[in-house]
């Protein structure tokens, strides 16, 4: 497979005429099919993959994450004050890195691990084991260094799993959030800070381009913790908000299939120069099941391809984690349950 940075975007204006209308600036994700639809996609792309097993694997624990948050239990939301002093400030109403957690979420964790046991690969097990009967301490500086986005003490092994249950526990938070202020007003609006999530100021897992309605052509950025997903105008870094220096790279199908595969590709890499990073975007109108999750962790050779350029990625993806968990450097790129085996 060969890189390209060929590829034709629409203008600002020429998307605005395509949508017809003012963009909405959330997209919500539905509480019923949120996961379950990502264990599909998940279940889809695993096929004849090279990294069959691990998308296996991480379709089971979607499955997982759509019953718990279909039983999800009733915990403390934020009031009417506390959201009206966040959008007073310009920030996000539930902090994921401040928020304080209740203890429902490793509940969460402890059962999704206890279920997957027996259905995960092998190498997967211990691991598995481990965190089923882990104790709070362990679970809750998990969830820290997770959420604060740091690499020393992180326990990459039990990564997806432990991630798994706070996107669970903040797609929750947030829904019941809406659910219960929506009629005195939208809670989450706008934030200072356009290239985090305005409902828990977490980084984008990926972006994703919509393909029907008002958002037609749109791209919005989906969050890598509550799963909602907000809109920002494309030709635009996600990081640093440039709009001088972008380039889109794809795999090609094949070395000669030359720029008309880049123009069709579903997974892009969107690349700054100004500022030496990229997150990718996927593109619903070129295949309607793309997940930015799951189609992520399916395209993990293009960000191999684009960090050997020296670009950083922005943004995360609790289910393709790198680091060396004693803070050493970075080993190289694998699926986090395979350090297991």
């Amino acid at each position: 497979m060969t890189a390209s940075a060929t590829v034709r975007v629409m203008s600002p204006e020429e998307i605005a005429s395509r949508a017809g209308g003012e963009t909405p600036y959330l997209h919500w994700p539905a509480r019923a099919t949120v996961f379950a639809e990502r264990e599909m996609r998940l279940r889809q792309l695993a096929r004849g993959h090279a990294m069959e097993d691990y998308l296996g694997f991480l379709a089971q624990i979607a499955h997982e994450q759509q019953l718990a948050l279909g039983s999800f239990p009733s915990v403390p939301l934020p009031d009417a004050q506390t959201i009206d002093r966040a959008a007073h400030a310009g920030l996000p109403p539930l902090p994921a890195a401040d928020w304080p957690r209740d203890p429902a979420w490793r509940d969460v964790a402890k059962s999704m691990a206890g279920a997957l046991v027996e259905q995960a690969p092998e190498g997967a097990h211990a691991v598995l084991v481990r965190i089923a009967s882990a104790d709070d301490v362990f679970l809750e500086r998990q969830a820290d260094v997770l959420l604060h986005g740091l690499s020393t003490g992180l326990d990459l092994a039990t990564a997806p799993v432990i991630g798994a249950a706070l996107q669970v526990y903040w797609t929750h938070l947030l829904l019941a959030t809406h659910d219960l202020h929506q009629n005195k007003g939208q809670p989450f609006g706008r934030i200072d800070d356009e290239t985090v999530c305005p409902c828990c100021g977490s980084l984008p897992t990926a972006s994703i381009t919509r393909s029907a309605g008002e958002s037609l052509g749109q791209r919005f950025l989906h969050c890598s913790v509550c799963n909602l997903q907000w809109h920002m105008v494309r030709i635009k870094c996600t990081h640093c908000l440039s709009t001088k220096s972008l380039a889109y790279q794809s795999l090609s199908a094949a070395a000669d299939a030359g720029d008309s595969a880049a123009a069709t590709a579903k997974v892009q890499a969107e690349t700054c120069d100004d500022c030496g990073s990229y997150l990718k975007i996927v593109h619903s109108d070129r295949d309607p099941f793309v997940d930015p999750v799951a189609d992520d962790v399916a395209s993990l050779t293009l960000d191999l391809l684009v960090s050997e350029a020296g670009l950083l990625r922005h943004g995360v993806n609790f289910m393709l984690l790198f680091g060396d968990p004693g803070g050493g450097e970075p080993p190289p790129a694998h699926p986090p349950f395979e350090r297991g085996r």
